[in-house]
């Protein structure tokens, strides 16, 4: 897919050129769990930077993944239902979308002079919890793209984020190849401990939620297809 990821960047490139000078402009990449979105972010923003960096050194884009905003396993644990919100761990009701969403709205305040890095929590998937401050967005990214399961939502607040992208970019998947991937991915993660395990999980939590996204998100701008078998997401 690199001729898709390099289309995708130069088109990253002129949404910027169109852009004011004192905004940044926001791209929510989104997919069903094994998409390939992640992989797809990723890739678009080193190579922004390869393209801008022809130009000048100075960092133009960043890459933000949303699972920092998952809340934490002692906040799952006190919720009422905590046994249906550890067993979901990764459905809409067991992030944070009201702290991703004040970090849009911080990347939206126009850029001055003044202008500081701003700071977006991380996962650590050792301890599986987020880790507070741990991506910096410096004052110089212009270009900052968000990944996650449902940035594309119509369901409030996801909407509220939605609304404040540039451009929603969605990653189409075949649904076996997805799951073949989420179970890949829960074994190396540690996650599930074997591939029967891993399967459960899959189409008793992951490909649920890739459900529910198809079914209540946004129309993306963009449809990226998933080709590659080798992306996790």
């Amino acid at each position: 897919m690199d001729a898709t990821f390099n289309d995708l960047a130069s088109h990253c490139l002129e949404l910027l050129e169109n852009a004011a000078a004192d905004q940044r402009v926001l791209i929510a990449v989104s997919g069903i769990p094994g998409s390939g979105k992640t992989t797809l972010g990723n890739a678009v923003y080193q190579r922004v930077n390869k393209m801008w960096n022809n130009k000048s050194g100075t960092r133009i884009a960043t890459f933000v993944p949303m699972d920092g905003f998952h809340l934490t396993r002692e906040t799952l644990a006190a919720m009422p239902n905590a046994e249906e919100a550890i067993a979901r761990r990764g459905a809409p009701f067991t992030f944070d979308p009201n702290g991703l969403l004040r970090l849009v709205e911080s990347l939206r305040i126009p850029l001055d002079s003044e202008s500081k890095s701003i700071f977006a929590p991380s996962f650590d998937h050792a301890v599986k919890d987020p880790v507070e401050d741990d991506i910096e967005i410096l004052p110089t990214d212009r270009i900052v793209i968000i990944e996650g399961n449902y940035l594309h939502l119509q369901d409030e607040p996801w909407n509220l984020i939605a609304g404040r992208m540039d451009e929603l970019w969605f990653v189409r998947v075949e649904r076996e190849t997805a799951r073949r991937r989420v179970i890949r991915r829960h074994i190396s993660a540690g996650i599930a401990k074997d591939e029967d395990e891993a399967a459960k999980r899959a189409d008793e939590n992951d490909l649920v939620n890739g459900d529910y996204i198809i079914q209540h998100s946004l129309p993306p701008h963009r449809i990226i297809i998933s080709i590659q078998d080798n992306q996790i997401a």
